[in-house]
């Protein structure tokens, strides 16, 4: 999962607006669903990172992040142009190729501009099923974005996201309002239960308890264009937190 259906066309696919939704089941029949979904298109996401990263994470001190869900990497490879030491997590070896594919060409284009040389990657690549795997570190941002499956309750990967903030650390989410679903989204809109409204998120996470400060809490508003041509006003829900010392 990572970035995406507003950038790219907003086809409503399990995945989120950035990467993909983790199917249950093994891990290894969720990689092969997801393999299957990326290689049916030579790209399915637009390239960009999600437009409330950049706002929400742009003013942050560079540090250790957490990208969980990283679909074709943009998210990540944005962050560790920032200056950002970065964990890139999808379930997809495909989506992964992709993303690394794409950090190599942004590392030379970089490299060309750097007296220094070439540039080094700042992102470690790991390939996991978001149902299951635990990070095993604490990072300094956390984000993940439009993580939304039919077959994926978004709770458990979500509340693994909260907890590997570290004291002084951020929390970043974002994902699609329930409300405000583009009109060419089809079965999966009917779905109720893959998405969340800004309060159930804080609810669910404890973020308005206090090991946590609350710095965002909104639903923000932005043009997208669907399949056809089609074009609609949706609404990201935008999540925000500090966990405090």
């Amino acid at each position: 999962m990572s970035e995406h259906a507003a950038h790219q066309h907003e086809t409503q696919h399990d995945k989120n607006d950035g990467g993909p939704g983790l199917p249950h089941g093994t891990p290894a029949d969720a990689a092969v669903t997801w393999d299957e979904r990326y290689r049916s298109k030579p790209q399915m996401w637009s390239g960009k990172p999600n437009p409330q990263l950049v706002r929400e994470a742009g003013g942050l001190r560079p540090g250790k992040a957490l990208d969980l869900g990283c679909g074709e990497g943009a998210d990540a490879i944005w962050l560790a142009q920032q200056g950002w030491t970065v964990t890139a997590v999808d379930v997809s070896a495909v989506a992964l190729d992709r993303a690394r594919s794409h950090e190599k060409a942004a590392l030379a284009r970089e490299s060309v501009h750097a007296a220094e040389g070439a540039i080094a990657s700042r992102i470690t690549w790991q390939q996991a099923d978001l149902e299951q795997w635990q990070p095993g570190n604490s990072f300094d941002l956390v984000t993940t974005q439009f993580l939304h499956s039919q077959e994926l309750a978004w709770q458990g990967p979500l509340r693994t996201a909260a907890a590997a903030v570290k004291p002084g650390g951020t929390l970043l989410v974002v994902g699609h309002h329930p409300d405000r679903l583009p009109p060419w989204g089809g079965a999966s809109h009917h779905h109720r239960g893959m998405f969340y409204t800004g309060d159930e998120l804080v609810q669910e996470l404890g973020l308005d308890g206090p090991e946590w400060q609350l710095e965002v809490q909104t639903s923000r508003e932005r043009p997208v264009t669907g399949p056809e041509g089609q074009h609609a006003t949706i609404a990201d829900v935008v999540v925000r937190a500090t966990r405090l010392p």
